[in-house]
């Protein structure tokens, strides 16, 4: 986006001059006017003018593509009347998300002013969870019955396809309304129009359940490569689609919850968000990890007397814990990422862990035998050289195992694998890796004075 249109836009806004809405939606994305919008310089007043004024349609695009937040700033800012001709424009499964963050009464209310069909559609959608694929589905899709001609097909689609979402791909319904088959917009057009949708139907159609997860059916889309996903009930009844822009986002949004829990923090937790919200989020992970490093801190203590009478070992056994730990940082984040595809699980990939245990011993020999040399150098001494070089294959062996099965058998109890992984990976790398290290500095003890 140019910066000029970008100050122009925000100077108008601030002025309060008309917008030549045709125009700005040719120039401007909505997603770079929804930037604007989310300018520190913009007040609730600004949203309010920019959102009373204008084209309703325009309006439905800028606001489809806003975040949660300024969703919600704009929403509590308008008359009900102007929110829902904005509205009119908008997918349900958008207008649900909308309606989902806002108080029970005022979600009623807009409800109750809208039409009866769409105020039916959306209190459906508004049943289910939003991290499901029923809270993720639209109702706006085309469906027909497989027993109508190409002709009738087509004259369907005509009427219908401003009104949805996708319309590439043709949902194929029997006569009890139950999904049978899908067919591609293209063999439509290019089939003899005496033909039925059923003869051009692939009746082989991907489904899930609308109380799936929304990791689990960004799953399914990617395996069979699917640009719309069907949602259907026990009956087998067609009850909405799931988009590939909406999978999309989920994909993000678990990648970054992820990230974020693999660091000990709250998915939910935002930068500028309270001080008070980010201290309950982020202090107990901190304690655990206190409680953690006790642990790897008893270890060193069972072998005080040896690192008394060589210091030289108090400045190794970090690089040796070090290394396991970014080991299995590595062996982990390749685990959670196979968890997350579904490319993994503890029932049938347990004995994949062996092949960690060669990929730590090989690590480790390399890093080992570069260790030690540069340790037998440094401080003249080639036992301490063998001494570093045994205990990084033993701890990088450790960090392969953990980082592998850890994330597995938390996932095995229904629990997050990245929320705590990373701290019980961390506490065996650190506590085995100076357990490793002091054990065999303790029976080389004579060697290395």
């Amino acid at each position: 986006m140019e910066s000029q249109q970008y100050q122009e836009l925000l100077e108008k806004i601030k002025s309060r001059q008309p917008l030549d809405t045709e125009m700005l939606d040719e120039v401007m994305h909505p997603a770079d006017i929804v930037s604007v919008l989310d300018e520190d310089d913009i007040t609730d007043e600004d949203l309010k003018w920019f959102f009373s004024a204008n084209n309703k349609e325009f309006l439905a695009d800028v606001l489809e593509d806003a975040d949660d937040e300024l969703q919600s700033r704009v929403v509590h800012q308008l008359k009900y009347a102007d929110i829902i001709k904005i509205f009119s424009y908008m997918p349900k499964d958008e207008i649900a998300d909308i309606l989902g963050d806002l108080p029970i009464g005022q979600r009623k209310e807009l409800l109750n002013m809208m039409k009866l069909s769409d105020s039916r559609e959306l209190r459906v959608l508004l049943g289910y969870r939003d991290d499901t694929a029923g809270g993720l589905m639209t109702t706006e899709y085309i469906a027909m019955y497989q027993d109508l001609t190409i002709s009738q097909a087509l004259a369907k689609i005509r009427e219908i396809a401003p009104k949805t979402e996708i319309i590439g791909t043709i949902f194929v319904l029997n006569r009890k309304r139950q999904l049978v088959g899908w067919a591609d917009l293209r063999d439509i057009l290019s089939t003899d129009p005496d033909q039925t949708i059923e003869d051009i139907m692939d009746p082989h159609v991907i489904t899930v359940d609308p109380l799936m997860d929304q990791e689990e059916v960004a799953q399914v889309v990617r395996k069979y490569d699917l640009t719309a996903l069907p949602v259907v009930n026990r009956r087998h009844s067609l009850l909405g689609i799931i988009t590939a822009d909406d999978i999309m986002d989920v994909m993000v949004d678990e990648q970054t919850e992820d990230i974020l829990h693999m660091g000990g923090v709250s998915g939910q937790e935002e930068i500028g968000g309270p001080i008070i919200v980010s201290l309950k989020r982020r202090l107990p992970w901190l304690i655990i990890n206190l409680a953690t490093a006790f642990i790897a801190a008893s270890a060193i203590s069972m072998f005080s007397s040896v690192i008394s009478q060589v210091v030289a070992l108090s400045s190794i056994m970090t690089i040796v814990s070090g290394m396991g730990g970014n080991a299995g940082s590595q062996t982990l984040s390749v685990a959670i990422r196979g968890l997350t595809l579904g490319e993994i699980n503890l029932k049938d990939d347990w004995k994949l862990v062996f092949k960690e245990v060669l990929l730590g011993l090989l690590d480790g020999a390399a890093i080992g035998l570069i260790t030690g040399v540069i340790v037998s150098i440094r401080y003249g001494n080639a036992y301490l050289g063998v001494v570093t070089l045994l205990a990084m294959i033993g701890n990088l062996i450790i960090a392969g195992i953990a980082g592998y099965l850890i994330p597995l058998i938390i996932e095995k109890t229904g629990q997050d694998p990245a929320l705590s992984s990373s701290i019980f990976m961390t506490t065996a790398t650190d506590t085995c890796g100076f357990f490793i290290f002091l054990g065999l500095a303790q029976i080389f003890l004579p060697l290395l004075k």
